[in-house]
C-alpha cells in the first residue's frame, strides 16, 4: 500500500458529516467530489461545494423545525441531493432512512410511520403525489421537501410542501444569522450514534429496520480501501438505488473516506454512454445488472455478421482457457498467451469500450447469487468482474475475491478486520466493526440475530481449502426432495438466468420426487428473437405462450440440466403468463424472489406439474405497468424436460 492511501486511512473517529468536513479541508476546491450529468452536460461539485450544500441543507432542516434524534425519510434517485439531504440530516443529529422510489404510496406510508419520520425528502412530483395520497396516514410528517420542481407549480400554496431550493435558501439565511450553529451541531455528533436505518430485503415478510452507526460505515470503507487500494480522485459511478445498502456503503463509506469522485448518470438508459464519458475505475452493483448485460452482449453477437460471430466465439474460447489456468494457478502456454493478447486487441478491448467498461480496474457484484457462468464470461472478455458477499446487517459487502485468486463459484475472502466462522449447522457467522447496532424497536429479533457475539447471516456455506467462502444458499430455502437429499435452489436458478432468454426462474421440489420451475422469459431478448423469425405476438403473455418460445426455453433448460447432477435436474416447467413484480409482492424492491409468497400464489400451477396434467387454466386479475388492473383467462402448458 502506497503512502497516499495509508495517509487517508489514518484512524478516523468522527461521524460521516465530520468526515465530509475533514475531506473538504483536505481537498478544498481543487478536487471533484461529485459529478452529475443533466441535459447531456456533466456538472461538477468540489469538496467545498459538497460541504456547503450539506451545511445549508442541515440548517434549512433546522429552520423547518427538524431536531436532533428525529428521523428523516428519503425517497430519491441517484443525484447529489440524496447526499446533501442524508449528510445534512445526520449533521444535526438526525437519523435517515432511504426508501425505494418504485414503492407505492401505501408501502411508503407504512415505512415512514414505523420510524415516525418528521421530514420527508422526495425526488419529484411522482413521489410528492404519493405523499399527498397518504397524507392522512402520515401524522408525524411535518414537511415534504421536493427536489425536482417540474410539475409542482400547482402545489405552491400548500405549506406542507417545500422545494429543495427554498430549503437551501432558508439554510443559507440561518447560516448568515447564526454562523456558529452548524459547527456546534456538527461537533455534538458521536460516531457510535445511529446514522441511518436500512430496510432488509423482506423476502420472508415485513422488512426489518437495521440500525447502522457512523462507525459502521467508516469501518467498512477502510476495509475496502485497504483491500483494493483505492486512491483519491478515482471515479466511481452510482447506479444502484440509494435505498440499497451497497450504494450507501460506497457513497458514505468508501467514496467519502477514500476521497473518490462520485458520479451520477443522467438516466438508467444512458448508463453505458455515461460510462464511456466518465471512464470510471470502479463499479459495484447487483447481479441482475451483469446478467442483463451478458444477455445483451450475447444476443447482439448472435445478430452480428459471420466474421464478428466467429471472432467473438474464438476470443471467448481463448479467454476462458486463460482464465481457467489462472484459477488453477497454472502457467499460460506461450502460444495461448500470444493468442490472448491478440484477442484482447481485436475483440476484448473494442467490446469493453463499446459497453463503457474499458477503464474499469475492478467491477463487483453482490446482493444475490450470480451464476459462475456470468463471472467466467466477463473475465474471459477481459473485465475484472468479481463476486462479493455481504448483508445489510454487516454494513454491506465484507467478502471479495482477491485479484490473483478469482474463483467464479466462490465469494472470496473476508476484508481486513472481518472474521468468518462456519457454525456446526453450516450457517455463516461474521464478526467485524461494521456489524449493525440491531433492529429498530425489535430487541427479540436482534438477540436472535447473534450467536455468542457473532452475527448470524442466515446463509449456509463452507470454506474451501484456500479459505474461500462458498455460499450454498439461504438456510431456510434449502430444499430436501422426497429422498431427503438437500440442495439450494439458487444454484440452479442462477445458472438458468445466464440464458439471455430467461429473466427469472423459481425452483420448487421440497418433499417432491423431482424439481420443477416457473420461468419468466426476458421480454426484450425473446421478443427480438421472435421478430427475427417472423413470429407475431402482442403482449408478454402472448409471447410467453408461443410454441416456438416454449421450445427455445426448453432447449436452454436442457443445456443447464446437462451441467447438473441428477438430483438437481429440472423435470418440468411452466412459462409464467406475467412477469414477477415487486408491486405484486412477488419480488422485493431489490429484485429478490419472495419464494414463499410465490409458492402460495402459484400453488395451483405448481401442483399441476406433479399430478400429470398437460395444461392449466388460469383466471384472475393482472396489474399492468400503468397501474390498471385487468382480467385474464388463459391456459398455460406444462412442458416436460426429462
Amino acid at each position: 500500500m502506497d503512502a497516499e492511501i495509508e495517509k487517508q486511512l489514518q484512524p478516523f473517529t468522527g461521524t460521516l458529516p465530520q468526515l465530509l468536513t475533514a475531506q473538504a479541508a483536505r481537498f478544498g476546491a481543487a478536487g471533484t467530489a461529485i459529478r452529475e450529468k443533466a441535459y447531456g452536460i456533466w456538472h461538477a461539485y468540489t469538496w467545498q461545494d459538497y460541504l456547503r450544500y450539506t451545511r445549508h441543507t442541515a440548517l434549512g432542516l433546522i429552520a423547518l423545525g427538524f431536531r436532533r434524534g428525529e428521523a428523516a425519510g428519503l425517497i430519491t434517485d441517484n443525484h447529489p441531493e440524496w447526499l446533501f439531504a442524508e449528510l445534512g440530516a445526520q449533521a444535526v443529529g438526525g437519523v435517515t432512512m432511504n426508501l425505494f422510489t418504485s414503492a407505492v404510496a401505501e408501502e411508503l406510508s407504512v415505512s415512514l410511520n414505523r420510524i415516525r419520520a418528521s421530514i420527508v425528502i422526495v425526488q419529484n412530483q411522482e413521489q410528492a403525489d404519493k405523499m399527498i395520497a397518504a397524507r392522512d396516514r402520515l401524522g408525524h410528517v411535518r414537511r415534504v421537501i421536493y427536489i425536482d420542481p417540474t410539475g409542482m407549480g400547482s402545489y405552491v400554496n400548500d405549506p406542507w410542501l417545500v422545494s429543495f431550493r427554498d430549503l437551501l435558501a432558508k439554510g443559507e439565511k440561518l447560516d448568515g444569522d447564526r454562523p456558529e450553529l452548524f459547527t456546534g451541531e456538527l461537533n455534538r455528533g458521536n460516531p457510535e450514534e445511529t446514522a441511518m436505518m436500512i430496510q432488509t430485503s423482506g423476502t420472508t415478510g415485513l422488512p426489518k429496520l437495521a440500525m447502522l452507526s457512523h462507525r459502521n460505515f467508516t469501518a467498512i470503507g477502510e476495509s475496502w480501501i485497504r483491500t483494493v487500494s483505492i486512491r483519491p480522485g478515482e471515479n466511481w459511478i452510482s447506479i444502484s438505488p440509494p435505498a440499497w445498502i451497497v450504494d450507501q456503503m460506497w457513497g458514505l463509506g468508501v467514496a467519502l473516506l477514500g476521497g473518490m469522485t462520485m458520479n451520477f448518470p443522467e438516466t438508467p438508459e444512458t448508463v453505458m454512454e455515461d460510462f464511456r464519458e466518465i471512464g470510471p475505475s470502479r463499479i459495484i452493483t447487483s447481479s441482475r445488472f451483469w446478467e442483463e448485460m451478458a444477455s445483451r452482449i450475447r444476443v447482439r453477437m448472435s445478430d452480428a455478421g459471420w466474421l464478428k460471430r466467429r471472432l467473438f466465439a474464438e476470443g471467448e474460447r481463448i479467454g476462458r482457457a486463460v482464465v481457467s489456468r489462472q484459477i488453477r494457478k497454472e502457467p499460460v502456454p506461450l502460444l495461448l498467451g500470444g493468442l490472448h493478447r491478440l484477442a484482447s486487441l481485436i475483440v476484448y478491448r473494442p467490446l469493453l469500450d463499446r459497453i463503457g467498461c474499458a477503464n474499469f480496474l475492478g467491477a463487483y457484484t453482490g446482493g444475490h447469487p450470480i451464476s459462475p457462468d456470468v463471472i467466467s464470461f466477463f473475465r474471459a472478455i477481459g473485465l475484472n468482474l468479481k463476486q462479493c458477499y455481504g448483508l445489510t446487517e454487516a454494513g454491506g459487502i465484507f467478502q471479495i475475491q482477491p485479484d490473483d485468486e478469482v474463483k467464479p463459484e466462490t465469494v472470496g475472502k473476508p476484508l481486513p478486520g472481518v472474521e468468518i466462522r462456519i457454525a456446526e449447522d453450516q450457517e455463516v457467522l461474521v464478526s467485524s466493526r461494521s456489524v449493525f447496532q440491531g433492529y429498530y424497536q425489535d430487541y427479540q429479533t436482534t438477540e436472535a440475530a447473534f450467536s455468542q457475539g457473532w452475527l448470524r447471516t442466515g446463509d449456509a456455506g463452507y470454506l474451501d481449502r484456500d479459505g474461500h467462502l462458498l455460499i450454498i444458499g439461504r438456510k431456510e430455502e434449502i430444499i430436501r426432495n422426497k429422498s431427503g437429499e438437500a440442495f439450494s435452489p439458487d444454484f440452479t436458478e442462477t445458472r438458468l438466468k445466464f440464458s439471455p432468454f430467461i429473466k427469472e426462474a423459481v425452483i420448487f421440489g421440497e418433499g417432491r420426487p423431482c424439481l420443477t420451475a416457473l420461468i419468466n422469459i426476458d421480454f426484450g431478448n425473446t421478443g427480438s428473437w421472435a421478430e427475427e423469425r417472423m413470429i407475431p405476438y402482442t403482449t408478454y403473455m402472448d409471447l410467453s405462450q408461443q410454441a416456438a418460445v416454449e421450445e427455445l426455453i426448453l432447449t436452454e433448460i436442457r443445456r443447464v440440466n446437462e451441467q447438473l447432477p441428477e438430483v438437481m435436474k429440472i423435470h418440468k416447467f411452466i412459462l409464467l403468463y406475467k412477469l414477477l413484480d415487486a408491486d405484486d409482492e412477488e419480488l422485493t424492491r431489490t429484485g429478490k424472489v419472495r419464494r414463499r409468497f410465490v409458492y402460495g400464489l402459484y400453488l395451483k400451477l405448481i401442483e399441476a406439474m406433479y399430478t400429470g396434467e398437460k395444461e392449466v387454466r388460469v383466471k384472475g386479475s393482472i396489474r399492468y405497468r400503468d397501474g390498471q388492473i385487468g382480467e385474464i383467462d388463459t391456459r398455460v402448458r406444462i412442458i416436460e424436460v426429462l
